[in-house]
């Protein structure tokens, strides 16, 4: 089973708990988040990049690796949900990663830096 299989598992949980496919808010954690909408899901998102760099610094003074892929999981998770609002999938980030793939970082940033340059030229 790939792992691809586990993001499109857990898509098609968050897809039913929207409160358009019946997800009741006072039973699922998920329906709740999106019925509460994007502040709500932003807000953990936040939450959930700050705790996983404090398990990440954690990790650098000798803590067990194991908690910063349990917040990465929250993390990832929680940005599924944000994904599923807006009518994305994890497909569409793994396709967009895919693209990347053998590109230089730093040639990537290089070159969204000189369209950006160009596009602000052309606007008067």
């Amino acid at each position: 089973m790939s792992s691809n299989d586990s993001f499109a598992r857990l898509a098609a949980v968050i897809e039913s708990r929207k409160p358009a496919h019946g997800g009741d808010p006072e039973k699922s954690y998920v329906a709740r988040l999106l019925h509460k909408g994007p502040d709500a899901f932003l807000k953990k998102i936040g939450e959930e990049a700050t705790e996983v760099v404090m398990a990440a610094k954690d990790v650098d003074h000798g803590a067990d690796k194991s908690k910063l892929v349990y917040e990465v999981a929250d993390l990832w998770f929680h940005t599924m949900v944000a994904l599923a609002h807006y009518g994305l999938a994890p497909t569409d980030v793994l396709a967009e990663l895919e693209r990347r793939e053998g590109t230089s970082g730093i040639e990537e940033k290089a070159l969204r830096k000189a369209v950006v340059r160009a596009a602000q030229e052309e606007s008067p």
